[in-house]
Parts: structure tokens; sequence; C-alpha cells
């Protein structure tokens, strides 16, 4: 696919790896020529310097040609703009970065009158999945499929846990739920694991299956808690705000505390049932007057990833139960585990997820669409849903007579609103709902793609 991507920033950057790394015809714009110079150094794209309101720099970078345009500008106008403009050039789609609030309301307008066939929101995104783990504080990360009939969780064996040491096939066997154990992380190796697989302590795991199931493994291994009831937020920006929105909706009572007097005032008008504090939330002492030592949970969402760590380390120290810090450097991940800080989400590549999903849909010719698309394990494994075509291969035949990829697992099928947990026997048919988890080395465009070239009946 040709694609044009405007704006280099960190999403945007994130953006053209992945794509050009997937196989992708990538240019991109950006009016920085030092910006423009470091994507044409570090990756394989097309650069074009200049502004995505120019229709000269769209057209030199092939924009009557493309497939698709994304504008991810740090200016929604701009964003908006682009497409516009884009869409009036020749290109087929176009996605937009959209941040501010008051245009959030009016997505659905946007769309139509814009010709958007996305728009994308990374505060937003952000704030749910940090909403999704703190409705599920033993989880370090929490996705959903199937409009939220299945969750995909992830957790860390502990010393002394029912399942560490043991096979996971008799771990199955005893506890006898509807959940599938998916993918596992030792150090820097991801497994999609067989039954034969043993966890071992410090192995970060991720089980699939609903809601209610994964909760009663939880009550099971001991490490069930339940929704956090009340939270601090360090930072007070768009993130804190719809997380704040949210949470207080649903009775957790929120504290946001805030350097700068402006927001803080801003935040009190925008938030009524959130407590907004006035101060520096890295503040030790701030800290200790406002009690984060009895939260349920800590949230840190400064504008400063360094900020961000330490004030989590410091509520890590004071045994608060949950502790998420918003991170946009990979290469601090490394240092984050150490610090034992397993809930870390990054705006950059939640954004970024959304958007590979919609790309690797447009590409997809007969079988299934990618419906539902995240990244785990630190980015090195996927976690996709598919709504099954009548062209899709293998259909109704028992996964036991199929081949599939190498590295590539089934976890789950919703048919007519029922889970299924797949055994040898199972099949899948005309829209059902397939979730699949595989490593980042097989890029699946289509439920086809988890299928071997020459798939068919395989004795085994």
């Amino acid at each position: 696919m040709k694609v044009i991507i405007v704006g280099i920033g960190k999403v945007g950057y994130t953006l053209a790896e992945h794509l050009s790394a997937e196989g992708n015809d990538v240019a991109v714009i950006d009016k920085s020529q030092e910006t423009v110079d470091r994507a044409g150094d570090n990756l394989d794209v097309f650069c074009v310097r200049g502004s995505g309101l120019s229709t000269g720099a769209l057209l030199e970078a092939g924009v009557r040609e493309a497939d698709l345009i994304i504008a991810t500008t740090s200016v929604d106008e701009i964003n908006m703009l682009c497409c516009l403009t884009a869409k009036r050039l020749g290109a087929k789609n176009t996605v937009a970065r959209i941040r501010d609030p008051e245009y959030a309301k009016e997505v659905s307008v946007l769309k139509q009158e814009l010709g958007l066939n996305m728009v994308i929101n990374p505060e937003l995104e952000t704030a749910n999945e940090i909403g999704r783990v703190l409705r599920f504080p033993t989880a370090i990360n929490v996705e959903t499929f199937a409009s939220r009939k299945v969750e995909l969780v992830a957790f860390r064996i502990r010393k002394g846990d029912r399942i560490a040491g043991r096979t996971l096939a008799g771990v199955m066997g005893e506890i006898r739920l509807p959940v599938l154990f998916c993918t596992a992380v030792r150090g820097e190796q991801v497994v999609i694991p067989d039954g034969s697989f043993v966890p071992l302590e410090g192995d970060l795991m991720y089980i699939a299956g609903m809601p209610s199931a994964i909760t009663a493994f939880f009550k099971y291994e001991g490490q069930y808690k339940k929704q956090v009831k009340n939270a601090v937020i360090i930072g007070g920006g768009r993130i804190a705000y719809y997380l704040g929105l949210g949470m207080s909706h649903m009775g957790m009572k929120i504290k946001i505390i805030e350097q700068n007097k402006k927001r803080c005032e801003e935040l009190d008008e925008l938030l009524p049932d959130c407590t907004i504090i006035h101060g520096d939330g890295t503040d030790e002492m701030l800290l200790e007057e406002e009690c984060v030592d009895a939260a349920g949970a800590v949230v840190t969402l400064t504008g400063r990833d360094e900020e961000n760590l330490l004030t989590a380390l410091y509520a890590s120290r004071l045994k608060v139960p949950k502790v998420i810090a918003k991170i946009n450097r990979g290469n601090y991940e490394g240092i984050i585990k150490e610090m034992g800080i397993d809930s870390i989400v990054s705006p950059k590549n939640v954004t970024a997820a959304q958007i590979i999903r919609y790309v690797r849909a447009l590409r997809n010719a007969i079988g299934s669409n990618v419906v539902t698309l995240h990244k785990i394990a630190g980015g090195r494994a996927e976690a996709l849903e598919f709504v099954v075509k009548s062209g899709s291969r293998n259909l109704e035949i028992p996964f036991r007579d199929i081949r599939f990829r190498k590295n590539v697992l089934v976890a789950a099928i919703v048919r007519g609103g029922r889970l299924i947990i797949p055994t040898g026997t199972d099949c899948i048919k005309v829209n059902d709902s397939v979730i699949v988890v595989t490593s980042s080395s097989n890029v699946i465009n289509d439920l086809n793609d988890v299928f071997e070239a020459q798939a068919g009946r395989n004795e085994r």
C-alpha cells in the first residue's frame, strides 16, 4: 500500500517504522529538516520537507496514488485540513489525529463533513487502557475483544503462585475454566505456550477468557483484587481529564495533582466529581500530605517520562497496590521492569496499534478484516480479532485437521455471543469472531494468514 504520514513526531515516527517494516510504500512529510533527516537515515521511507497543508508537498509525496494518508501533527486543525486537501487531490483514505476534547464530541460529524475514514484520539485511547487496568488491578494490562466479551489479561508469576512450576496442561486440568494461556514472556524470550510449558517465578503470562472466568482464575491463583475505589493522578493533561471523567462516572474517587494553577481551575470546572490539587506531584511532602500511601492506585501522567518514573517508583515503595506510569521512550522499558513497575502505558504505541489495525484491514482482499489489534509483550507479540467472512479458508474444518503457521494460536472464538476456547474438535464458521495471538515476526493482515501457505487437511 502507498501510505503518506504527515507529521513525524513520536506517533508519526512509530507509524512509519512499523508500516515500512510491514512492506508498505511509505512517504513522510514534516516541516523540520532535522526530523526529516532522522527518518531518512533510520527508516526505509521517502522523505519530503514541507507542510502537510502544502499541495506541492502532498503531490511530491505521491498523494494522487496514495491508498492512505495519516495526519499526526500536533495541531488538530492542520490534521483535518490536510486530510481534506489530500482527499480532494486523490487520496483514497484518510486518518486524522484529533486530540481536543471539544472536537472529540463531534467525531461523527467531522468524519462525515471532512470525509475522514478514521479519527484517532491518543489521550482518550490511553485513558481507556488505563481505565481497564484500574477496573482489574490484578492485571498488568487488559485488552478487550468481541465487544468486551473476551479479555486478554497480563499478569506476573509471583513466588508461591499455584501455577508456578507446573505444566499448563496440569493447571488447566485442575481449574477446568474456559480460559487459555496465550503468551509467555521470560526475559527477552516470547513464547506461544503449549500444554507442556511450565511457568516460572517472574514470567509474564497472558491469559484469555470471559471476564467472569478470568476473575475465577485469579481467585484460584490467590492474586484477585477488587476494583480500585480511589486513585491519585499525577499530572492534569488531557489523559487525566478523560480518565477522571470516566472513572468518576463509575463511582471511583479521583484526586488529580497538577502544577499549573490555570489548568487546575479548568479541571475544577470540567470535573466537578474529582478533587483537584494545585501542587508539584513529584514533591514527596505534598504526596505525604495528600495520603498517597492510602490510595488504591497512583497513575503518573506528567509530560516527562523521568518524572513519571520517579513518582511511580516512590508510590511503589509506599506499597500502593496499583501503580501505572505513562512512558513514551521505549528504551526505558528495561529500567522500569527492574524497578518493579509492571503497568506502563505509551500513547504513541496505543495510537500506532489502532492505525496499524486499520491499515491491515485496508490491505485485506477476500477473507476477514482485522477488527481489533493490540501489541502485547512489549510489542513482540500481537493479539488480533477477525470477523469471519465466507471467503475465509478452512471453514468448518476441525482444528486438528488444519496446519497452522508456527507461533500462531487461535485463543478464542465468539459465536452468537457464546465464548469457545477451541480444542481440536472445534472449527471456524462464517460470522464468528476469532481472536488470534502471534509473535510479531508473523504479519497477520487476514485470518487466512494464520494458516500455512498450503493449508489443508493434515493428519496429526
